[in-house]
């Protein structure tokens, strides 16, 4: 359990009945890159039960935020959806990942393409001024199933849109869309580009390996079908170790860590004899 700290969860949120937030404190000298992940965990009869998350917050920020979702299956999933406020947390001591803005060769545009939770590394990345500096446009695409599952839309087009301390008016376009609801916007990520529709109702070029750089994260499927629509416009992936790409992707966190001994609370001193209860 070395490798783990004992945080506590400071708000939790819903977004419906799968999709959830939680933000927590932040271990003492922990340091990751926007677009990161750290280890999320609880003790389950004193054995660790975690797997990576990737951290929505900023880099700067004192705390650490995740998103993430529960399944029926999904053990872990659901015991952090039943959290409260106050509740304690396992927090890995280390961060890792292969969505870094580092890993991109220059351009002009970024375009960030999520689906579900996957969108949480990309809240980070929107708000690192290191991101505006080195692309013209950031564009977020963010499907999802149903409306609700939009997480953060809100926060998105009325708070972060209006920071102009973060370089994001104008520089940042934001794009959800759903597949299963009603709603302003509505499609697969793979249609709205194949068809046009996303440039032109951005007013930008289609995709092009001479400008354009993106960063993918969402499920084998669709990480797939969204790599393969990149291909077909002339972007080369990063190699898994190697020069900047024109796009990277995130190949999938580190396996959960296998059962280990949960931290216990400190032993209780026995009393001297004689002294008062």
């Amino acid at each position: 359990m070395h490798n783990h700290t004992l945080e506590r969860v400071t708000n939790i949120r819903h977004w419906n009945d799968r999709l959830f937030s939680v933000t927590t404190t932040r271990p003492p000298g922990l340091r990751f890159e926007s677009g990161h992940y750290v280890s999320l965990g609880l003790a389950a009869q004193d054995q660790l039960q975690a797997r990576p998350h990737s951290v929505a917050s900023a880099t700067r920020d004192p705390y650490l935020e995740f998103l993430s979702h529960a399944t029926p299956a999904d053990t872990l999933g659901s015991r952090l959806q039943a959290l409260r406020v106050g509740d304690p947390v396992l927090v890995g001591r280390q961060s890792g990942g292969t969505l870094r803005l580092s890993d991109l060769r220059p351009g002009k545009r970024l375009y960030l393409l999520a689906t579900g939770s996957g969108v949480a590394p990309f809240l980070s990345i929107i708000r690192d001024p290191q991101a505006y500096e080195a692309f013209d446009t950031i564009v977020l695409v963010h499907c999802a199933r149903e409306v609700s599952g939009l997480a953060y839309r809100h926060y998105i087009t009325q708070a972060l849109a209006g920071r102009q301390d973060w370089r994001a008016r104008g520089a940042l376009r934001y794009v959800p869309t759903v597949t299963r609801e009603p709603f302003e916007r509505q499609g697969r990520i793979t249609t709205l580009i194949h068809s046009g529709e996303l440039a032109r109702e951005l007013g930008l070029p289609p995709l092009n390996p001479e400008h354009d750089r993106a960063m993918v994260c969402g499920s084998k499927t669709v990480r797939e079908a969204l790599c393969a629509m990149l291909e077909g416009f002339g972007l080369r992936c990063r190699p898994e170790a190697g020069p900047p790409g024109d796009y990277v992707y995130e190949r999938g966190t580190p396996a959960a860590a296998r059962p280990a001994p949960a931290p216990r609370p400190p032993r209780r001193q026995a009393m001297p004899a004689g002294a008062a209860p």
